[in-house]
């Protein structure tokens, strides 16, 4: 004996064997108005350009933050690779030279008004012996 099927528009769970239209979290009758997904596309788009310029905004800060360190390790290493036959003083101000026979940098007291030498750059002894760069 074959049960007989029920319209489309009536809600029936063929499982407990009940009409459930009542328990439904939308509307399902025939003059309900017809369900439709709203377009997101404006708002996925406008996000993910937020988002994106965010990350980029954090990359950037990233990058330069590595170029300084970067910059720093290689005067670091350019200055403590000099010649200087004294002990640097931290918080003084010394300048460096290339030298002219050898082409070997040197680090010197002396102010390049003061001198004709060819001048690298003026550096400062950090209290956590780091070599900083001053600029003019």
């Amino acid at each position: 004996m074959s049960e007989e099927k029920k319209p489309d528009y009536v809600v029936y769970d063929e499982e407990t064997g009940t009409y459930n239209a009542a328990l439904l979290p939308y509307s399902s009758g025939v003059s309900a108005p017809k369900i439709t997904t709203p377009d997101i596309t404006s708002w996925k788009q406008t996000n993910i350009n937020k988002v994106n310029h965010e990350i980029k905004s954090q990359f950037d800060q990233l990058k330069e933050q590595y170029d300084a360190m970067v910059k720093k390790y290689e005067d670091n290493q350019l200055v403590y690779g000099a010649k200087f036959s004294f002990e640097p003083i931290v918080g003084e101000t010394y300048h460096l030279y290339k030298g002219r026979k050898d082409g070997l940098p040197f680090l010197s007291v002396i102010h390049p008004t003061e001198c004709s030498w060819d001048f690298v750059g003026t550096y400062r002894l950090t209290s956590e012996k780091l070599w900083e760069e001053i600029e003019g």
